[in-house]
C-alpha cells in the first residue's frame, strides 16, 4: 500500500518521498549562501598532492567502506572532520574510502548530527 502524500509548510501537497518545489528553492539558496563564505578547495588543502594522495589512496582501498554498501569507492572521506588541522588532514588513519551516495547522503547527516 503507497504511504499517504504530505502537506508543505507553503500548504501544497507532495507525493510521499518527495520534496515541495520551495523546499528545494530554500535549500539551494541556503547552500549558495553558504558556499559564498566558505573558501575555496584549494584554499581547504585539497590541491594536487591531495589529489595525487587521494587516487593512490583508492587503487588500495577501491570499495565503499559504508557498512552494508560495498559499491566502487570514488572519495576519500575524513573520518573525523579535519576542520583545517593539516596533520587530521594527511593523518591516512584518518581516511576512509566512500562511493559518492554514501558520502553525500549517509557521512553527511552522521556529521550534522554530532
Amino acid at each position: 500500500m503507497p504511504k499517504p502524500p504530505h502537506i508543505c509548510t507553503c500548504g501544497q501537497i507532495v507525493p510521499h518521498g518527495e520534496r515541495c518545489a520551495c523546499q528545494i528553492k530554500r535549500t539551494r539558496e541556503r547552500n549558495k549562501r553558504h558556499d559564498a563564505k566558505r573558501p575555496s578547495a584549494a584554499r581547504r588543502g585539497y590541491n594536487r598532492a591531495w589529489r595525487k594522495a587521494r587516487d593512490a589512496f583508492l587503487k588500495i582501498n577501491d570499495r565503499c567502506a559504508w557498512p552494508g554498501c560495498g559499491a566502487p569507492a570514488t572519495t576519500v572521506d575524513h573520518i573525523k572532520p579535519h576542520r583545517g588541522d593539516d596533520r587530521l588532514f594527511w593523518d591516512r588513519t584518518n581516511w576512509q574510502p566512500l562511493c559518492v551516495p554514501c558520502h553525500n547522503r549517509h557521512k553527511q547527516r552522521q556529521e550534522r548530527s554530532t
